[in-house]
């Protein structure tokens, strides 16, 4: 399972032209299910994503969580992340789960996140979104669980 996290001071995302999902101070996380992954995958790296740490510290070192700081999360599916670019110009999504299996992975890590950390808002799975953030730092990271790890 894969997380593009970005630090944000603010960001949402639009369907339809209505705002299904934003936040204030926190991370913007697209989140990417691949073949094989499991509920195992999506905990471990939910877990990751929660004590990864990207906010400083009164120091100024990254050293505080998006848990440890109160921060929002702004969970957002994309597929794209595990599209395999090594050849062509056109890239294969063929490491990609399958619709059915990324919809249940995403429902299982959102509702995980709600239960563990709260300010949690989403965008919404197999939808034409627009997604706006504005990226403190900027600051983005990419965590990745491989399944079977």
């Amino acid at each position: 399972m894969i997380a593009l996290l970005q630090r944000v001071t603010r960001a949402s995302v639009v369907v339809d032209g209505a705002t299904v999902g934003a936040i204030d101070d926190g991370l913007m996380v697209l989140l990417c299910a691949e073949r094989n992954d499991t509920e195992k995958e999506a905990d471990a790296l939910l877990a990751k994503l929660l004590s990864y740490r990207v906010f400083s510290d009164d120091a100024g070192k990254m050293n505080r969580s998006v848990a440890d700081v109160g921060g929002a999360l702004l969970l957002v599916p994309q597929f794209t992340l595990a599209a395999d670019t090594r050849s062509g110009t056109r890239p294969s999504f063929t490491p990609a789960a399958a619709p059915e299996d990324g919809r249940r992975l995403f429902d299982h890590f959102v509702a995980q996140a709600r239960e563990r950390h709260g300010a949690v808002a989403t965008g919404q799975f197999g939808a034409n979104m627009q997604v706006s953030l504005t990226n403190d730092g900027p600051v983005t990271f990419w965590l990745q669980i491989k399944a079977g790890n």
